[in-house]
């Protein structure tokens, strides 16, 4: 799983809209996952790639169906043996053709010919096994476009989680900043009455515009945010900006997940099919020393006009040929079959172990994941009773300013540390069930 960064502070963010002139567009998390399996570029192109191997399959349809080929040729000629066989394919040959004088220099000559041939695939055994490559295929590339939907909807779910924490995010900020503000005041007053130093005045103005900058900072990344969702949509941005229509919990809900590695999983699926495909085209390689039968015919219309029935006749047969040797060439397609089909075979189970140790990594972070929401929970409530009573103290002239600043900012890192932790929970959660999909 892809390290997930700290995102209140950086540019990367998914947020809602607060303060520009843009529109705010409310949407739901199905309302997304339906959109996107409609729109997203990434789930077309998987079709089309799907769709590509189909049209190979039908391909493979001559292998069963006749070839029917209708020409219409004519001719002009002085060549002796091209004018005797023209006149008697059109039936006009007459005893004076067989005067020598004639058949060594023939008169110019025409013929009008039109042609249907048809070609009959009977047994081809290389090409049986070319069309059940051919399946295999075209179904892997099915499951890859499945498994493709199915990764979509995590990362729809990760983005509409990201714009659910921005919400967050944002509102802690403008709380802290409506606080920061407060305080300010209070510290002015104090100053004017001599109560403290102009240092004390500067630093809480420092802290207010640290806040203020951060909070401007959130709000920034919230047309990179939109314009990502849009990406995902497949949508033009034009300064869009997404609203989530539920907000995120503050808490976690802890769920028994199968950590078992499933055969069933539609990518596994789609390398098992993609080395059946290999086998199915190292068995054709074999297949190709072995002989081949097809019909073949033909009617032929000799005309000056178009179809014209003036002269015609028909042929028909079959052919038996058997390539005994192409000069090594059917040996080296089958020592490349071979190892292709070997090369399929171990990728396959590379990258069933490779899934089961991201399995394994998964499970692990998300125990982690689950003991760092307990713990930010935990440092969340501290921080809050600590700003609390040193705020109260301060009122009462008890408390230095810089340790209620102090206060306040660690107050304001470990509510968002949390959030962040809930975050970073949930996404691993559906992550795990991604990879035990």
């Amino acid at each position: 799983m892809k390290k997930i960064s700290y995102i209140i502070f950086t540019g990367t963010i998914l947020s809602s809209f607060f303060g520009f002139s843009q529109d705010t567009l409310a949407i739901s998390k199905s309302e997304l996952v339906q959109k996107v399996s409609e729109k997203n570029l990434q789930i077309k192109i998987a079709e089309k790639t799907y769709q590509s191997a189909r049209a190979d399959y039908n391909q493979s349809n001559a292998l069963f169906l006749p070839n029917i080929n209708v020409s219409h040729t004519g001719i002009s000629t002085t060549n002796p043996l091209m004018a005797f066989g023209s006149k008697l394919n059109q039936e006009i040959l007459t005893a004076s053709d067989f005067n020598p004088a004639l058949l060594n220099d023939p008169a110019k000559t025409q013929n009008f010919a039109t042609k249907f041939e048809i070609q009959q695939p009977l047994i081809n055994i290389d090409g049986l096994f070319e069309r059940k490559a051919a399946k295999s295929k075209m179904e892997a590339y099915q499951l890859q476009t499945e498994r493709t939907k199915e990764y979509l909807e995590l990362e729809v779910s990760k983005a509409y989680m990201q714009l659910q924490l921005a919400y967050r995010a944002v509102k802690v900020l403008e709380k802290a900043n409506a606080t920061g503000k407060a305080n300010l005041k209070l510290v002015d007053n104090y100053f004017k009455q001599g109560m403290l130093q102009k240092t004390d005045l500067l630093n809480v103005q420092v802290r207010v515009n640290e806040i203020a900058n951060q909070l401007q900072y959130a709000k920034s990344n919230v047309q990179n945010a939109s314009d990502y969702l849009a990406f995902l949509l497949n949508e033009d941005s034009n300064g869009k900006i997404y609203k989530p229509s539920e907000e995120l919990d503050n808490a976690i809900v802890i769920e028994e997940i199968n950590t078992s590695l499933s055969d069933n999983r539609k990518d596994i699926q789609a390398m098992s099919k993609s080395s059946e495909a290999y086998a199915k085209m190292l068995q054709s390689s074999k297949m190709a020393f072995l002989p081949r039968l097809n019909a073949f015919g033909s009617y032929e219309l000799y005309d000056k006009n178009f179809l014209g029935t003036a002269a015609k006749g028909y042929l028909v047969g079959a052919q038996l040929s058997w390539n005994v040797f192409d000069g090594y060439k059917s040996i080296g397609k089958f020592q490349k079959a071979k190892a292709e089909f070997q090369k399929a075979d171990v990728e396959k189970d590379q990258y069933k172990k490779q899934s089961q140790l991201e399995l394994n990594k998964t499970n692990r972070q998300l125990k982690d994941a689950e003991n760092k929401v307990n713990l930010s929970q935990l440092a969340l409530e501290q921080s809050q009773e600590a700003y609390r009573i040193r705020q109260n103290r301060f009122t009462q002239g008890l408390e230095k300013t810089t340790d209620l600043l102090q206060s306040e900012t660690q107050m304001i890192q470990k509510e968002l540390e949390h959030l962040q932790s809930v975050f970073e929970y949930n996404f691993t959660k559906q992550y795990l069930q991604f990879l035990t999909k």
